[in-house]
C-alpha cells in the first residue's frame, strides 16, 4: 500500500504553541545553514528548549550540543530534522526509541517510509514543511 503523508494543521498548530523540548538534529554554528535563524525563532518566539544534535556535539547558541537523541538528559517533545532525507529515517528511529513525542522532517526533508513507522509507534508526524513557514499556523 503507498503511503503520503499529508500535515495535519491541528498537528502544528499544537506543536508550535506548546512549549517544549526540541531536539534539533543538524544544527549547527555555520552562520550559511537555516537551522540556526529556525532553532533561534523557536527559543526565542516560541519559548522552546532547544537541543542541539551534531555529531561535533557542538554548543550552538550557548546550549550544550548531544552526539544523538539518546544522550539527551530530558524527555524530548519535538525532533526536528535539519538532515538529508537518506539520513532522516534513523533519526526518527532513535526518536521513536527514546519516546520523543513528535518528529518534524523541515522543508525537502522527505521520508515517507520513516513518517510512517513514527505514526504507527504514536508519534505526531510533520515533514517537509518549516515552524516557521507554519507559524502563525496557515
Amino acid at each position: 500500500m503507498d503511503t503520503h503523508h499529508v500535515n495535519d494543521p491541528e498537528t502544528i498548530r499544537r506543536l508550535l504553541s506548546t512549549p517544549g523540548c526540541w531536539a534539533v538534529v543538524g544544527l549547527t554554528n555555520n552562520p550559511v545553514r537555516v537551522a540556526p535563524s529556525i532553532a533561534r525563532f523557536l527559543r526565542d518566539e516560541l519559548s522552546m528548549k532547544i537541543f542541539p544534535v551534531s555529531l561535533s556535539r557542538e554548543t550552538v547558541m550557548g546550549e550544550p550540543g548531544f552526539a544523538k537523541l539518546a544522550d539527551i538528559p530530558e524527555p524530548i517533545d519535538v525532533v526536528d530534522c535539519f538532515v538529508n532525507s537518506s539520513k532522516a529515517g534513523d533519526i526518527v528511529d532513535q526518536a521513536i526509541a527514546v519516546g520523543a513525542k513528535a518528529v518534524w522532517l523541515q522543508l525537502g526533508v522527505i521520508d515517507e517510509a520513516a513518517a510512517q513507522r513514527a505514526k504507527d509507534a504514536g508519534l505526531d508526524v510533520v515533514m517537509d514543511t518549516c515552524p516557521k513557514i507554519e507559524y502563525p499556523f496557515r
